[in-house]
């Protein structure tokens, strides 16, 4: 019987953003092209990076794996959701489902602990810039980013292998545009309890470590730039970080929003909208973000250029 559960629905059925059909075709073009130029810019960013010798710093190493995240993270859950905007059966398959549940809760946790090594990594640039180079060696950031890869990818499987051994016993309509855990737990037939207290304590602790570290590290970072004396040595300091936080603001900000509000005011709707809003919005606004507001990512972008317009050069 056990296993009859486990294997009496065999696809699911994602309800998607909206059910009228006017919405549809709107909702492609743009979630199209939001899609093209988060390609398009988080790849930049990876290429930029790897050509510009001037870029080869720890802080850029750890930006270009953000923009290999933002793009596996953004693949994951958009292509499905466009082809759902034009197809009249939006199923996907048991295996389908687990497989993007899998890779949207691991790049997601990847992120959040990368985020905290970036802000580790602008601690230690600006609060002891003499051991800079003794502290994030090549070993140590490599290192760093691995470990996030590897928790984020062990916390992930925890919640997928756990969530899909569940019974499901013949409800397959899931009211959202992703596989996700809240609402496959819904659908279950099984005590999710469990469940439930599992992704608690095991993305809480992932997800308030690495605002911890995110916190403790600016809180030094402030300390540390207010202690400077001339005006152009804050703005400089200043300007080395403003990227990464408002990158985390937005980031965290959505999650805190999406997990951390009372049940009393949840609403399904406010769980799509800020659902969509880290899946596509934060990233394509990340590599804008980084462009914008980075003097050496403009400084290296330029030198590129003109090293191809000018190849003799």
């Amino acid at each position: 019987m056990e296993d009859h559960n486990h294997t009496s629905v065999a696809e699911f059925i994602l309800l998607g953003l909206t059910d009228d059909p006017l919405l549809h075709v709107p909702l492609f073009i743009m979630f199209l092209l939001a899609y093209i130029i988060t390609l398009m810019g988080n790849a930049g960013i990876i290429l930029l990076t790897m050509i510009s010798l001037r870029l080869h710093t720890p802080m850029y190493f750890l930006l270009r794996n953000l923009s290999f995240i933002d793009i596996c993270y953004s693949s994951n859950i958009t292509p499905n959701m466009l082809a759902n905007f034009l197809s009249k059966r939006k199923a996907i398959s048991f295996y389908g489902c687990a497989t993007q549940m899998f890779l949207f809760a691991g790049f997601g946790s990847t992120e959040s602990m990368l985020l905290a090594v970036m802000a580790y990594d602008r601690y230690a640039a600006i609060c002891t810039p003499l051991l800079y180079h003794l502290i994030m060696t090549k070993r140590c950031y490599v290192s760093l980013v691995a470990g996030a890869y590897t928790l984020g990818f062990l916390n992930s499987l925890l919640h997928t292998t756990t969530t899909f051994r569940l019974s499901f016993c013949g409800l397959n309509n899931i009211d959202h545009f992703l596989c996700d855990g809240p609402p496959l737990l819904k659908l279950s037939c099984s005590e999710t309890f469990l469940n439930e207290i599992l992704s608690a304590v095991v993305a809480g602790t992932v997800e308030i470590g690495s605002l911890l570290v995110i916190f403790v590290s600016y809180a030094h970072i402030v300390v540390a730039i207010f202690r400077i004396q001339s005006t152009e040595g804050r703005h400089r300091a200043f300007s080395t970080c403003s990227s990464h936080f408002v990158v985390v603001t937005l980031f965290y900000g959505a999650i805190i929003f999406m997990y951390l509000r009372p049940k009393s005011v949840y609403s399904l709707a406010q769980d799509k909208v800020v659902t969509v809003f880290y899946t596509a919005v934060i990233p394509l606004l990340n590599p804008l973000i980084y462009s914008l507001r980075n003097k050496e990512v403009k400084a290296a972008l330029k030198e590129v250029m003109a090293r191809y317009d000018n190849p003799l050069k």
